[in-house]
């Protein structure tokens, strides 16, 4: 079932839970996430960074509508970091039923301006949107990037923005970072800001960066109002560690079907983790009351 994502993250704002968005870059990621969402019985938003749309194409796009399509568990297709409003507008044009329009480096008003543009497009074709203030740090190993420096949300502003741009879904920045962090950056979630953002607006709240973060933080932030979490890099790197260790131990494998099988296995225990963290499971139920 293909939904928007301001009406699936109302059912998990409603039933505090949060949604885990997948970034896809691949046929093999989308097959193995939308198996153990089936299996969980756990809604599911499949994305992509501007990046890993140019690299698929919008062949990828019909291939998440189609999956979408042969299931009951509810599914939205996300543009994740949008960059630009043309950005924007082609992933709605491909068959996505939201984007992220990240202007969040720019000026408050420049940032206000673009976000508008692009919920006034979406909005005509029921897309929804989600934006950002503040900053995602960057662990410098994401094709996501971030800022060397995590800029938080300041509570007061994410209210006004919110009103002021009529956004869907907002992301929050508390100290999160894109990528796997390395041994000697220890994140820590500022749940406070969290806290107080969640006391002051409506709209469901997103965090990104949620890969290698402390599973008693994420439980934490998802306890006060996060309703989605972005997990690329745990995937990924379940996958192709044993990519890696399945080539080494057979140089000789050259077909997909002997390579991925295993790597599939492995990248499936990481997404259902992550789904039992974020209490999604057996959460389908909810949205056909």
């Amino acid at each position: 079932m293909l939904m928007n994502m301001k009406d699936l993250l109302k059912v998990a704002q409603k039933n505090h839970f949060a949604v885990p968005a997948f970034n896809i870059g691949s046929d093999q990621l989308l097959k193995v996430v939308m198996k153990k969402v089936k299996e969980l019985k756990s809604p599911v938003i499949l994305e992509m960074s501007p990046d890993e749309f140019n690299f698929v194409g919008d062949a990828q796009i019909q291939a998440m509508i189609y999956e979408a399509a042969q299931t009951d568990v509810p599914v939205c297709i996300h543009l994740d970091h949008g960059d630009s409003y043309e950005t924007a507008v082609r992933a709605i044009r491909a068959g996505m039923t939201s984007v992220m329009i990240d202007a969040s480096k720019l000026p408050y008003e420049e940032n206000v301006a673009i976000t508008k543009k692009v919920v006034e497009t979406a909005h005509i074709v029921n897309v929804s949107v989600e934006s950002e203030l503040g900053t995602i740090g960057t662990t410098g190993n994401s094709i996501e990037g971030g800022t060397e420096g995590v800029i938080y949300t300041v509570p007061e502003e994410a209210k006004q923005f919110i009103e002021d741009t009529g956004i869907d879904t907002f992301a929050v920045a508390i100290g999160t970072a894109h990528g796997i962090y390395p041994k000697d950056m220890k994140p820590e979630l500022r749940i406070d800001i969290l806290k107080d953002i969640t006391n002051q607006v409506d709209v469901p709240l997103v965090l990104h960066g949620g890969s290698s973060n402390k599973d008693e933080e994420i439980a934490a932030a998802v306890a006060n109002g996060i309703c989605k979490i972005n997990i690329s890099s745990d995937i990924k790197v379940a996958f192709y560690t044993q990519c890696r260790k399945t080539l080494a131990e057979n140089p000789g494998y050259r077909e997909p079907l002997e390579i991925y099988p295993d790597a599939m296995e492995a990248c499936g225990k990481v997404v259902e983790e992550k789904i039992r963290l974020f209490n999604s499971n057996d959460k389908v139920k909810y949205y056909y009351e």
